[in-house]
């Protein structure tokens, strides 16, 4: 349950989709935003199937949500019960790190690419 409080909260609202559990269709001028996600290689500890590769979405939300349709569990770990970004959890798209930590508003675009990192600590 808590996964999908974290997964439903992430746009900061609920739409008729997200309740009947319809799939996020983003959409620039018709044409579905697929931007490349990366990972850091820690992540892989938690989910072992994770794989690179191009994800729906057109904000940073919008890929959360879609990766954690393909890896259950993975928005729980990345957001908190009110969808912002946990504290050892770092996204960038492209060069720049995201801005809103909160509700994940940032955009991406189809050319992007979205790297989730891990924090790491200790010595």
């Amino acid at each position: 349950m808590q996964c999908r409080q974290a997964t439903s909260r992430l746009n900061g609202q609920l739409s008729l989709g997200s309740i009947l559990g319809l799939p996020h269709r983003a959409s620039v001028d018709g044409i579905a935003v697929v931007p490349r996600v990366r990972f850091t290689h820690h992540l892989r500890r938690f989910f072992p199937t994770l794989e690179e590769g191009v994800v729906e979405g057109d904000t940073v939300a919008g890929v959360v949500r879609t990766l954690d349709r393909r890896y259950p569990g993975l928005a729980a770990y990345l957001v908190d019960d009110r969808g912002a970004l946990r504290k050892h959890v770092n996204i960038f798209v492209g060069d720049d790190l995201i801005a809103d930590r909160e509700r994940l508003t940032d955009s991406t675009s189809p050319e992007a690419e979205v790297f989730i990192l891990q924090a790491l600590s200790g010595g």
